[in-house]
């Protein structure tokens, strides 16, 4: 098969997807005429996380992704890419040359499901609840530069900001800025169970069974109004344990699509053996994975410990043995295909330099080999995960500088655990917020941030954050995500890995496919359709 070559304007999120195979078939064995999409995203109620659907507790792409499609924001980001534009607003803007005033005027006849009318009071409200609750998956921090805001009680709402923000339009389109109502969810406590409504493009009825989501459908909202033009009646999204078993279901008929994750094997077969009834779509990718440290546990808070495993860890075998063409190595928690990245853990650690490595654990006086355990997440981020984290082990212990043991568990356990600082060094990915370089260094180094990690860099956070946030014209921010990137790459708190491309399966007489994901992951299943 031809491949042909990407273009993406990353800044902007564009998405230009790639697609390869053609055909028809019969749709998926849905309800009625709906479209099947499987995911191996899990939506699971946990002690832990009682309330996964709640815009004030979810603070991941695959629960974002459902709610997108239910709770509807004030600017949203267009297809394609580029500044977001008004959805639930009629008009949005900053009232000042600081960037620290911003007025949105809501479109007329917006309504809950229910029927009642939509109101700045009711945009006020839902932010601040998201504020009051604070939760510690740190999905608040999104909107807690907001000092004040101003309801006139009917369309219009001004938010005055604590500092300089050009970014803040860009917040207010993610799903914790999502307009609720006070009859469903109350102020101060969130929502328990899987319930979510809101006016978005669909209303949402879930099936549970043992406190996870078996089956989501999406019907059409009749009082949707924004700037999302709807293809389809109803969506079903299926969750499935394993790509495997989501392949399966493709190949038998039962879904009409395949979106994250696909394993490496499924598209590397796809695109070796192209088939005429399925479609493999290529999309650029935003999503990063690196290693997390706690930089106050013993063993990894020396500095020099954490840079050692900087020079020793190679990229490029870790994408050999477990990604293949699914990925490329990352030097910086900014993707190279974003606007202001550098390639400062490349510049200072190379790549697999065992030498320096012990070199320089031998000038701090630490004794080796320095024994570790390396924790990540078994089922949430794909099944060439726990490859990654075996090759990972073998570069370390090969090295004779550090004893390596690796754990894996699930997310629902996994994601508590790692909040609550239980965890020494440990795997995360990061799919975007928006696609701006502030959501690469914001949620990671501002106080709080999402990994409540200790590290607390005072120059990034009271000084080069805001100042890359005055910049309306984000291009002029490059030197100061510049210096953040270099401070990064000295300290080591975090330890960049790969950067991920992204791979659709779908049906051939599906549309729609190349707009349903874009750049940042996000899912907008209202592009998918019936025909070519």
């Amino acid at each position: 098969m031809n491949r042909k070559t990407l273009a993406l304007s990353a800044a902007l999120g564009l998405l230009v997807p790639v697609l390869a195979g053609c055909g028809g078939s019969d749709g998926g064995s849905g309800d009625g005429d709906a479209i099947v999409v499987g995911t191996t995203d899990q939506y699971i109620a946990t002690k832990d996380g009682p309330a996964p659907l709640d815009p004030a507790f979810a603070y991941d792409t695959g629960t974002w992704n459902v709610l997108r499609q239910v709770v509807q924001t004030l600017v949203s980001v267009p297809r394609g890419g580029g500044k977001p534009v008004p959805d639930a607003a009629s008009e949005c803007g900053f009232t000042d040359r600081a960037n620290e005033s911003y007025r949105c005027t809501l479109r007329e006849g917006l309504k809950f499901p229910g029927g009642d009318p939509i109101t700045a009071d009711d945009v006020k409200f839902s932010i601040q609840r998201a504020l009051d609750i604070q939760d510690e998956s740190g999905v608040a921090t999104l909107v807690g530069n907001i000092d004040t805001m101003e309801s006139d009680g009917a369309r219009q709402i001004v938010f005055h900001l604590k500092s300089p923000d050009a970014t803040f339009p860009y917040k207010l389109t993610t799903p914790v800025a999502g307009i609720l109502s006070a009859k469903d969810y109350q102020a101060k406590k969130v929502r328990t169970g899987f319930d979510l409504s809101g006016s978005g493009p669909y209303t949402l009825k879930t099936e549970v069974k043992d406190n996870a989501v078996v089956k989501a459908v999406f019907t059409r909202n009749p009082d949707y109004k924004g700037s999302v033009k709807i293809q389809n009646d109803k969506v079903e999204l299926r969750p499935f344990k394993t790509p495997d078993a989501m392949g399966k279901a493709l190949d038998a008929g039962d879904i009409d699509m395949m979106t994250r994750a696909m394993s490496p094997e499924q598209v590397e077969s796809l695109i070796e053996k192209p088939r005429d009834d399925i479609q493999l779509t290529e999309m650029p990718g935003l999503e990063i994975r690196y290693l997390v440290f706690d930089t106050e546990a013993p063993l990894v808070k020396n500095k020099a410990v954490r840079q050692a495993m900087a020079y020793t860890v190679n990229r490029g075998q870790i994408i050999t043995e477990a990604y293949g063409a699914m990925a490329e190595p990352l030097y910086s928690l900014v993707p190279s295909t974003v606007a202001t990245h550098t390639n400062p853990f490349f510049n200072k650690y190379g790549d697999g330099d065992v030498t320096k490595a012990a070199q320089l654990l031998e000038e701090a006086g630490i004794t080796t080999p320095v024994k570790l355990t390396l924790d990540y997440t078994s089922d949430h981020y794909g099944s060439a995960t726990q490859k990654e984290f075996e090759t990972l082990r073998d570069q370390l212990n090969a090295s004779k500088l550090f004893d390596v043991d690796i754990k894996g568990t699930e997310w629902s356990e996994f994601r508590p655990n790692g909040q609550k600082g239980e965890y020494t060094v440990y795997g995360m990915g990061w799919f975007p917020d928006f696609p701006d370089p502030d959501t690469y260094v914001g949620p990671f180094f501002d106080k709080p941030n999402f990994l409540n990690s200790p590290y607390d860099n005072l120059k990034i956070r009271t000084e080069l954050i805001p100042e890359s946030r005055k910049q309306a014209d984000r291009s002029a921010a490059t030197k100061t995500f510049g210096d953040i990137q270099n401070l990064v790459a000295e300290d080591v708190p975090v330890l960049p890995l790969w950067q991920g491309k992204q791979y659709v399966a779908s049906k051939s007489e599906i549309s729609g496919v190349e707009w349903a994901v874009n750049s940042s992951a996000e899912l907008h299943l209202w592009e998918l359709g019936h025909g070519n």
